[in-house]
């Protein structure tokens, strides 16, 4: 999440909001509890009186969230103003007069289904901005007149004083004036799940990330432990998540890559169409080849002909069949161009907690006085064992100090776990967990401690303790910074070697692992408060554990694949930046993974971001406004970009980026409005699925279209040539509608049966400016286009020159058109020859050509349709065997010119694969 420079975060902000405000240097956190007092004009004990605040409120307006909201009919009716839907109007108001009611239907039910799809979109968008409204608690406990007073929340303005206890969810952003062993979960901003012990110190430093400010509180975060009390600094929309609701009220949803090159190509051929007509119109005017009525005719024929209007409903099914394909690998699409969108893209930026890791803090390493282990198991439900530096499984028991130790982590920690749908969910702290989940796996029980007194962890002392009796024995057990117990040690002159275990803990502490130390001394059998203990006093250090949220299984394959692809993996976390980096090594999301904060990049303006933002893979203590702004400079740079994340933090960066992916699981209702696509199970690695699923789905979206055109255009340049030749037309007007009603309802959907393509991981990401077709598929589609409609007219003359019927000449040359059709079909089916052993694999097209067949026998055969059609039953020689003929000449032409292409575009790959 992106940080602001603060003077228009915390600073600029606040001086509007609060009068009198406070000055714009230092920022909150540097400030003295009586420098606030003073700025806010508030009292400590007394807080404000309520005609102060009744003012106060007056002028700066309730403590809550808003969001501008717009006619449910309005925002319908916005679905239809776009260029695509002109185009298919036109399509379709051109189908209907010409009667051709099939494709009407189809295209006007594309065209609903388009403005409800993009309406529901805005929709969720919408659902978010309330659920982050939601997330403001309804009552606060405040000071005001001296008395301590429960108050809706909305009535709090900037000066109140705010008491905090544990359980409590913070009603407004925060300055802590005290702070008594005080907890607050933060993960809605900051992502990250570990409660972060706050004071009510100034702090030192100017320039700190959210994540860091210690003496703040911020509304909608939960207080866990403790209590303490604030002055209220900011109210609604200026606090930090109304910043994120405002975010995501900005950011505007864009068209899809794929949505974009099909308006583009849409444009495109309708407007070269109509050029065609206009000028065909023309010349036959000039040339007075047919009367002007026939002309009329054969000239809506042409564009009719050669429109491609079953383009979107093709697309539109190729697409629900990806959206299905992706939903049996638990990845729930919520718009139809999402399925394409993550093939085209070339980053995934993605949280670390929870996504890239396991969200289950783990201990991994333990040092003892003698030795060093490593502890197998990933996570709170593995079996795990000790090993010793050569991987070798050691008797954790026969250790003195490592038996020590695993006791004293079961013995001193609260945590609990409970199974839910076959997960364990953790209650207690994430490093708790970690030490009682280390006991689970060597002891196979849960802890049982025989308590006689416990003192809790308290930041002035850095350290826990427990009294317990073990084994016959009344001891202390306790667990704490290392430097602490240490210190305590040293003070008390028991014997520690502080330096060489400061070397060891440092090798961890490089890792990104958080070290824990824990020891134990014995004490009077009739001892019974810790307080009583001189801690440190005949104290054995058992050891250091080191813990740190491992990665999840398959992660690094995932992420390997992911570059093997040509997709760049980045991280974007509210975590330390060591711990991220140490993560993204394990990873390998880079060759060299450089790492930014997000102070950092409060230094940097939109083009510096831009500019450099290709040089990081990691992005540590980000706020949600970081996110946004690196998704924005990606975006910049040409990147396709894809965002994963879970929390209310997330949220713009997710209605940002060309395709936001939340998580099904953990992942808040905020994070799921906001994305275009749900992981159900939480598994990163589904990603690659549906990259995947993605440029198969792209793949046949653009079959389907090198198929459209030519074959459409084909039944088009009919026309033209019957006018340039000065002869009539071989295929009636009801002929052209019959081949594009029955080529609608069947073998164009043949590609949305097509397997993905061998290799489709191996080339980079498709290029997004330049649109979906080469300057092959160009060529492809003229001399497709020229050599099946002069197939049919070489037919057609060939046959009337022998003296039969132009009845005659219609009906094969309807034939010959069709099985120009299938036999290009196969070519397009994939990139091997057509007679290879992948010439069966997609079956279902078999079944849709011997529909098309069926078909063409009745229109043929049955003299109900020969009547409305123009044809009549000929024998199989001409009605067949020449079209057959003509259809094997089609065939054979593309499969040479395959196989050079195909030679092309391998080279191109390769070459493309080297750059990368």
């Amino acid at each position: 999440m992106a940080q602001e420079p603060e003077s228009t975060v915390s600073t600029t902000t606040e001086a509007e909001t609060t009068d009198p405000g406070p000055s714009q240097q230092p920022p909150l956190w540097q400030r003295s509890t009586e420098s606030l007092l003073v700025e806010y004009a508030t009292d400590e004990d007394a807080g404000l009186t309520t005609a102060e605040a009744k003012k106060r409120l007056a002028q700066n307006g309730p403590n809550e969230l808003t969001a501008k909201k717009q006619s449910n009919l309005l925002r319908f009716l916005k679905q239809f103003n776009n260029s695509i839907i002109y185009i298919l109007a036109a399509a379709a108001l051109i189908t209907l007069l010409m009667h051709h009611y099939s494709d009407s239907i189809v295209i006007g039910l594309v065209i609903i289904a388009n403005a409800f799809i993009g309406y529901f979109q805005e929709r969720s968008a919408d659902n978010a901005l309330d659920r982050i409204k939601a997330l403001l608690v309804s009552e606060a406990i405040v000071i005001r007149d001296g008395q301590k007073i429960n108050l809706p929340a909305r009535e709090l303005v900037t000066g109140d004083i705010v008491q905090l206890e544990a359980g409590d969810t913070v009603p407004a952003d925060l300055r802590l004036i005290s702070a008594d062993n005080l907890k607050i979960q933060e993960s809605a901003l900051t992502g990250e799940t570990d409660s972060v012990l706050k004071g009510e110190d100034p702090l030192p430093t100017a320039n700190l990330p959210l994540a860091e400010r210690s003496n703040q509180a911020f509304a909608s975060t939960a207080v866990t432990n403790g209590s303490g009390r604030g002055i209220v600094t900011v109210t609604g929309a200026q606090t930090e998540i109304g910043h994120i609701q405002q975010n995501v009220a900005e950011v505007k949803q864009q068209a899809t890559p794929l949505m974009k090159n099909l308006n583009s190509l849409g444009l495109g051929l309708s407007i070269a169409i109509l050029v065609a007509a206009v000028l065909l119109f023309i010349l036959g005017m000039i040339t007075k080849v047919y009367s002007l009525p026939v002309l009329l005719v054969a000239v809506i024929t042409m564009v009719v002909g050669s429109m491609p209007e079953g383009l979107p409903a093709s697309t539109s099914v190729v697409l629900a069949m990806g959206t299905q394909q992706m939903t049996k690998q638990n990845i729930i699409v919520k718009t139809l161009p999402a399925v394409e969108t993550l093939g085209a893209v070339d980053i995934v930026n993605t949280d670390k907690t929870g996504t890239l890791t396991k969200n289950e803090m783990t201990v991994t390493d333990i040092l003892t006085t003698a030795d060093t282990y490593t502890v197998s198991g990933v996570g709170y439900d593995a079996a795990g064992q000790v090993q010793n530096d050569e991987g070798q499984d050691v008797d954790w028991q026969a250790d003195p100090d490592l038996e020590w130790l695993v006791q004293i982590a079961g013995q001193t920690s609260d945590a609990e776990f409970h199974e839910e749908e076959g997960q364990w969910i953790l209650t207690g702290e994430p490093t708790d967990g970690a030490l009682t989940a280390l006991y689970h796996k060597l002891v196979g029980t849960d802890p049982d401690p025989q308590e006689i007194d416990s003192l809790p962890f308290d930041s002035a002392i850095r350290y826990s303790a427990r009294l317990v009796d073990h084994k016959g024995q009344r001891y202390l057990l306790v667990k704490g910074a290392p430097q602490t117990l240490t210190r305590l040690m040293r003070e008390q002159d028991e014997a520690v070697d502080e330096d060489a275990w400061q070397q060891r803990l440092s090798q961890l502490t490089r890792q990104g692992k958080r070290v824990v130390a824990l020891g134990y001394q014995p004490v009077a059998a009739d001892a019974v408060e810790v307080d009583d203990i001189t801690v440190g006093q005949n104290f054995h250090l058992a050891g250091m554990a080191g813990i740190i949220d491992p990665p999840r299984p398959g992660v690094a394959d995932a992420v390997r694949q992911l570059r093997y692809a040509g997709i760049k993996v980045k991280m974007i976390t509210g975590d330390d930046p060591e711990t991220a980096a140490a993560i993204a090594q394990q990873l390998n999301l880079s060759e060299q993974a450089r790492a930014i904060t997000g102070p950092e990049l409060a230094e940097l303006n939109d083009d510096e971001l831009a500019s450099q933002i290709d040089k990081y893979t990691v992005f540590a203590r980000t706020t949600p406004a970081d996110k946004l702004r690196i998704v924005k400079a990606q975006q910049a740079r040409g990147h396709v970009v894809s965002m994963t994340g879970d929390g209310v933090n997330d949220a713009p960066a997710l209605k940002q980026a060309d395709i936001g992916v939340a998580m099904g699981i953990r992942g808040t209702d905020v994070a799921k409005d906001s994305a275009d696509m749900v992981l159900a199970d939480d598994d990163f690695t589904s990603i690659l699925g549906a990259v995947r699923e993605g440029r198969h789905v792209f793949d046949n979206i653009r079959k389907t279209i090198r198929f459209l055109l030519p074959t459409s255009f084909a039944e088009g340049l009919i026309v033209v040539l019957s006018i340039l030749m000065d002869q009539e037309l071989p295929l009636f007007p009801t002929q052209l509608l019959w081949i594009n009603m029955v080529s609608a309802l069947t073998i164009q959907f043949a590609f949305i049966f097509e397997p993905a393509e061998s290799g489709i991981m191996k080339r980079g990401p498709r290029d997004v400016t330049r649109g979906i077709l080469s300057k092959l598929d160009v060529f492809e589609v003229t001399y497709v286009s020229l050599l099946i409609s002069g197939l049919g007219m070489f037919a057609y003359d060939f046959l009337t020159a022998q003296g039969l019927s132009a009845v005659i000449g219609s009906t094969m040359t309807l034939n010959v058109i069709i099985f120009g059709k299938v036999f290009y079909l196969f070519n397009l089916q994939n990139d091997h020859p057509v007679l290879s052993k992948y010439f069966f694999r997609n079956k279902m097209s078999f079944v849709i050509v011997a529909v098309l067949l069926a078909l063409q026998a009745m229109i043929i055969y049955w003299p109900a349709m020969q009547g409305v059609f123009h044809t009549t039953s000929v024998n199989f020689h001409y009605g067949w065997g020449i079209p057959i003929v003509a259809g094997a000449v089609v065939l054979i032409v593309t499969e040479i010119a395959k196989a050079i292409r195909h030679r092309i575009d391998a080279s191109t790959i390769s070459r493309e694969q080297r750059n990368f």
